[in-house]
């Protein structure tokens, strides 16, 4: 049987068997707790849990899955992969040990065919149950039933908490016996290879809290688990996974790519391995929106594409090629998952433009690396070298550890950990969290006294309300006076505190005896809401009752840029596609700022795509309707909510129209047609596969548009044309200006030309050196004169200086016949380092450039020293 039949027979029996085929689930899982979907019982776990009823109480399923606790063995064993599919069956209530162990053996033996004699099991050390159910149900030989400890046969939970429970699994002998040390007594206990499990079943009927304690499930469940990739290799009659159809196809693509053959050196072959898993696991994740990135989902992904072209160098390719063999993997998963291949267009972008941006840094880093280790007197990379690699040019850890355990180093990850949280620390101190923190105790003792203020500010923009605390740097006072700065703490508020992107409001808290100006509200500890500003009349004691009223126009301006970051967004995903998320926001009354998920610079005409659908949906005049659900309706109704977010029970939905839904705790306008004009300013790059658009609304919509009709009648005015004429005379002034500067470049060439004197010519070690300084010389003039002093003087080394606004560049030539005894780049960098600046080249030219053209004379008068 092939993989697809083996995939469609399991389904297919369990089907006749009264479960429910569900399809695979996402690879990114609804759980807090992991980043990936690493079992097919994940996405039950609420079900495991007894927190939901069961809509089916027996389900099937095929199910992707990612695991990366183990990438550095893959390639370099049978059974390790990072992308892989889990069948499983799975049953709330209904059959428990022997219902599950029954199907296990009835599909094996009898639809799959494996021999019996192959095959082993293993239960729980005191499962005595699940041991009767083999020996006498089933009537397997008790030779061959081995009793395991909690580490091989109880399994879970999966993440810090959840359900658990003993299990039993099932073992094919691949009959390696040249894998045990004691062939005669070999069992799966012995751990030589011999055995491969094929299929776990795990009796759930535990719930382990984070502290280790057990308590009982509600009702007792199967989940149980067999790899498609093991199973296959044991149907298939191989050893190796890889040898299994899931994985020929694509290694028969890399073989063709790198003109190499599987099978025929070891160090090949890990690196085809890595490369077949590693264009599974990268095809599936990109389907699925995640984009390369420093951090989180991305950051394992950038691990795993980054490990492939390693591979790929390794194999001998300095240029793109996962796109050849992602092409084999979307022809042999297509029909499976058809996800991917509508998404083919944007794997293939994401891929490549990750892949030359590696690659571009690929050799140095690898040059500088092997350097290391060569020049090394001992056996470990220093942490602050590899976090050297890690920060300048994109090295995961995982590859500088795969390198270095190659010639037989190991890295100092303490150290590297180190230098990561000193970046780490440094990025939040210029983030202004040093400041901060200092009145962090005060804050605290207040968030753990009052736990929360409430908030009025969805309904109204003035309220009453009693100071109940007032903190003035990092002590709580009971006065405040004039001219101090603080923060005033109420029992409600109509402010509203910078959260979910949306800046904090401004305002006034006043009553008859003080009037304290609010510029800026935070949330400080907990749910809890501070006034930060200055007292700018009387005095303020805690307890006082006091009129707190926000400045209003400004929160208009805000509530207009916050539901058109609403509208944007969704215009986005319509126009660009369903890969766009929420990756950042700013929220303020000037303008708006929204970053999102995707792999290329938009175009005018799409921009222009973009602002006409947020500008029809404006005028549409859609009304905007906030809505208080729990998490679980807001997910079913497909409300928008973001993966890093942290939501509670109860959640507040955004709907504009029936044109967006999302999760948002901010302010919003009531219809959309009191956002105005929206008018995007700018879109650009962030960061890799992060773009970010910013946009105004309302009146700083019609200050933009006033303040360009003001420049364009000032040009018109300038060039003395009407409006209509501005751009046909900018073009003309343009040609003029290439023909000035062509004739410049000409009259610099005859005078640079005219300059050169061969009877200054510096000798040094029988070497002529020939050495001049220009001013304000176009670049290409200069490199000309370099040929030109070469023809007139056929031997020797030729260095021209170039004198422009306090800055200096330089060309340093040397003749053909004197490469080798004498390099150009190397001249160049010494001589750049005293200019105070950078530079290189090849050995016969080189161009670099400093800060200090004060030196020049200096270098000159000792030009020996430079060129030696």
């Amino acid at each position: 049987m092939n993989s697809k039949e083996i995939r469609e027979s399991f389904l297919k029996f369990f089907e006749k068997n009264d479960h429910k085929i569900m399809k695979s689930f996402p690879l990114i899982p609804s759980d807090p707790q992991l980043l990936f979907t690493v079992a097919g019982m994940v996405p039950f776990k609420p079900i495991f849990w007894g927190k939901v009823e069961p809509t089916y109480t027996k389900i099937a399923t095929c199910q992707k899955c990612i695991r990366t606790n183990d990438i550095e063995n893959v390639g370099r064993t049978a059974r390790h992969q990072t992308f892989f599919e889990m069948l499983g069956n799975f049953s709330f209530g209904e059959y428990f040990k022997e219902g599950a162990i029954k199907f296990a053996w009835e599909f094996l033996t009898d639809v799959l065919k494996l021999p019996k004699e192959k095959l082993w099991v293993s239960v729980y050390l005191d499962d005595d149950e699940a041991y009767n159910i083999w020996k006498d149900v089933i009537g397997f030989p008790e030779e061959k039933i081995v009793r395991m400890g909690k580490e091989d046969n109880w399994w879970g939970p999966v993440g810090p908490s959840g359900p658990c429970g003993p299990c039993s699994e099932i073992y094919y002998d691949t009959g390696r016996t040249d894998l045990c040390p004691n062939p005669e007594n070999c069992t799966p206990e012995d751990d030589c290879g011999r055995y491969v499990e094929i299929w776990n079943l795990v009796f759930t009927e535990y719930y382990q809290d984070e502290n280790g304690n057990l308590s009982p499930l509600p009702r007792k469940n199967i989940d149980t688990g067999a790899g498609l990739e093991r199973v296959t290799a044991a149907v298939q009659g191989v050893y190796d996974n890889f040898e299994t159809d899931l994985f020929t196809p694509i290694i028969n693509k890399i073989e063709e790519i790198f003109n190499v053959k599987f099978r025929g050196n070891d160090k090949i072959d890990v690196s085809i391995k890595v490369i077949a898993d590693h264009s599974r696991a990268v095809t599936f994740l990109v389907s699925e929106g995640i984009l390369p990135s420093n951090e989180g989902r991305g950051y394992v992904l950038r691990r795993i594409l980054r490990r492939a072209l390693r591979h790929g160098a390794l194999l001998g390719k300095k240029e793109p090629f996962m796109n050849e063999v992602i092409n084999t993997v979307l022809e042999n998963y297509s029909d499976i998952y058809p996800e991917i291949k509508e998404k083919e267009s944007f794997i293939k972008k994401i891929v490549e433009a990750e892949e030359r941006r590696f690659l571009e840094t690929l050799d140095k880093g690898m040059e500088k690396l092997i350097g290391y280790i060569k020049s090394s007197n001992d056996n470990v990379i220093d942490g602050e070298f590899a976090f050297e690699l890690y920060d300048t040019y994109g090295f995961p850890l995982d590859i500088t550890k795969e390198v270095a355990e190659e010639y037989k180093f190991t890295v100092d990850e303490k150290r590297f950990n180190e230098f990561m949280e000193l970046q780490r620390k440094r990025a939040r101190e210029a983030a202004g969290e040093k400041e901060y923190t200092k009145m962090n105790q005060t804050y605290k003792y207040i968030g753990d006294e009052i736990k929360t203020t409430k908030f009025t500010g969805y309904e109204k923009v003035s309220d009453e309300s009693e100071v109940l605390y007032i903190a003035k740097e990092d002590k709580i006072i009971d006065t405040a006076t004039k001219g101090d700065f603080i923060v005033l703490i109420t029992k409600n508020t109509p402010f509203y505190a910078e959260k979910g992107g949306q800046i904090g409001d401004t305002g006034i808290i006043k009553n008859q005896n003080f009037e304290f100006e609010v510029e800026d509200t935070k949330i400080i500890n907990n749910e809890v809401i501070g006034h930060f500003g200055k007292v700018i009349n009387g005095n303020i004691t805690t307890g006082e009752k006091v009129e707190l009223i926000v400045d209003n126009e400004r929160r208009k301006a805000i509530k207009r840029n916050h539901t058109a970051t609403h509208l944007l967004h969704k215009a986005l995903r319509e126009i660009l596609g369903e890969h766009v998320k929420q990756a950042g926001s700013l929220v303020t009354d000037e303008k708006l700022r929204f970053d999102f998920t995707h792999y290329e610079g938009i175009s005018d005409d799409t921009i222009k795509k973009i602002e006409k659908l947020v500008n029809e949906k404006i005028l549409d005049n859609l009304k905007v309707i906030t809505e208080v659900k729990s998490l679980e309706e807001a997910k079913n109704e497909n409300a928008m909510a973001l993966f890093e977010e942290k939501y509670g029970n109860e959640v507040r939905v955004v709907k504009v129209g029936d044109f967006s839904a999302e999760l948002c705790g901010g302010t919003h306008v009531s219809y959309t047609g009191e956002i105005g004009l929206f008018k995007i300013i700018s879109e650009n790059a962030v960061s890799a596969g992060i773009r970010r658009i910013e946009a105004i609304t309302g009146v700083k919509s019609l200050e933009y548009l006033n303040h360009l009709e003001n420049e364009i009648n000032t040009i018109s005015k300038t060039l003395e044309v009407t409006e209509e004429n501005i751009i046909p005379k900018i073009n003309s002034m343009s040609e003029k200006i290439k023909e000035l500067e062509k004739e410049i470049k000409k009259l610099q060439e005859k005078m640079t030309t005219k300059s050169i004197d061969l009877s200054d010519i510096k000798e040094f070690a029988n070497i002529k050196v020939f050495v001049k300084v220009f001013e304000n010389v176009d670049q290409n003039v200069l490199r000309n004169t370099t040929d030109i002093v070469e023809n007139k003087l056929k031997s020797g080394l030729i260095i021209l200086f170039n004198k422009n606004d306090k800055k200096v560049n330089f060309i340093v030539k040397v003749t053909k016949d004197l490469v080798g005894k004498y390099h150009a780049g190397n001249i160049a960098k010494n001589i750049a380092k005293e200019l105070g600046g950078g530079g290189g080249g090849r050995p016969d030219f080189a161009q670099a450039g400093g800060k200090d053209p004060s030196k020049i004379n200096d270098i000159i008068n000792n030009i020996d020293k430079f060129i030696n």
